[in-house]
């Protein structure tokens, strides 16, 4: 199968994606906005060619530079794992006429008003939220919710540009630096755990699930930048106190119609046991997540998510073995960490 592979070697996650796609027998084409040569290994090894693009955000630029590879190579398989640019992927797929998520289907995935709304409209659980283009329509937006709100940008990827609001002086506060993000979404604060909930699936049907819990939450962490986070993934995703938070996962995934592929969302518990949808990407979890993953069930799920996409499976035997977790270390202020204390204790 030949796979063209969107950035292949950015963010650092992908350069394992592409070896995977490799290992199970894809020629891979690359196309990137980087010169070749400063495509990370084991990326680069595993590149059949590779096509330089002035930038992804010239999208005719783009599609020109696809369209003379696929005069030359049959093109099977359009993949796109870096959240910004999943919609071009999905504009590719549409003009090869490539399976995968078309255009119409990735929206949900990148804006978080629609996704709620599809989600509303399944039943799920949502925080009570609204989406705003002006400072009047936020105020507004506000009003109607009441504080404490979230603020973040619609189509965001992580916890950049969120901000929790508990006042209007904190509103007026905050309005200024989103000055630059064309639409925001506002939406209720919701008491609770920030959880995860990641899956790989095949054809629609879910192979492979995981949770995990950030400690602390998000916006404590970004926040306080003198804390050291904690990401950890359990052992044993189908313990009872996660069942509310899967049932969901699995209904979130059925709404949106995900087929083959990585998805990663994020959800709340409440103190009550109740789980709130927090929002949902058709791609692998960031910050090292994926490792985690594979550390808990010894497993590859990088080339198991290739075989997912190549071959329409997954067989990897998963063991449970172990909780995961990662320890963030970080410090006061600006600059270089210089040396860690008691590291060795931590690891005797």
């Amino acid at each position: 199968m030949n796979v063209l592979m969107i950035s292949p070697g950015f963010p650092q996650e992908m350069r394992f994606f592409t070896r995977g796609l490799a290992e199970v027998g894809a020629k891979v084409v690359g196309i990137g906005d980087q010169p070749e040569s400063a495509v990370p290994e084991p990326a680069r090894s595993a590149l059949a060619a590779y096509v330089q693009v002035r930038s992804f955000t010239d999208e005719s630029d783009v599609l020109a530079k696809v369209r003379e590879i696929a005069r030359r190579v049959s093109l099977e398989r359009v993949e796109c794992l870096w959240e910004p640019y999943m919609i071009l992927a999905a504009r590719i797929r549409g003009m090869l006429g490539l399976p995968g998520l078309t255009v119409e289907q990735t929206v949900p995935f990148r804006d978080k008003e629609v996704m709620k709304r599809v989600l509303d409209a399944a039943g799920i659980r949502t925080p009570h939220h609204y989406s705003a283009t002006t400072t009047t329509q936020v105020r507004e937006s506000v009003e109607r919710i009441g504080y404490p709100v979230i603020l973040k940008p619609i189509a965001g990827a992580g916890s950049a540009d969120t901000y929790r609001v508990e006042s209007d002086q904190d509103l007026e506060r905050v309005l200024p630096k989103l000055a630059r993000v064309p639409e925001v979404s506002v939406e209720e604060f919701v008491v609770g755990e920030d959880m995860t909930y990641e899956t790989l699936c095949v054809n629609g049907d879910i192979a492979l699930e995981s949770v995990a819990i950030y400690e602390p939450r998000a916006l404590v962490m970004r926040e306080n930048e003198w804390i050291s986070p904690t990401t950890f993934v359990f052992r044993d995703p189908e313990a009872a106190e996660f069942d509310a938070g899967r049932e969901m996962g699995h209904r979130v995934i059925e709404a949106l119609g995900f087929q083959t592929g990585y998805t990663h969302m994020e959800w709340y518990r409440t103190p009550s046991g109740e789980a709130v949808f927090g929002e949902i990407g058709g791609r692998p979890p960031g910050a090292r997540l994926v490792d985690l993953i594979n550390y808990a069930f010894d497993i590859d799920t990088y080339r198991g998510w290739a075989e997912a996409v190549v071959h329409g499976r997954f067989t990897q035997p998963v063991e449970r073995k172990y909780n995961a977790a990662w320890i963030f270390k970080r410090a006061r202020g600006q600059g270089v960490i210089q040396r860690y204390e008691g590291l060795e204790y931590i690891l005797a």
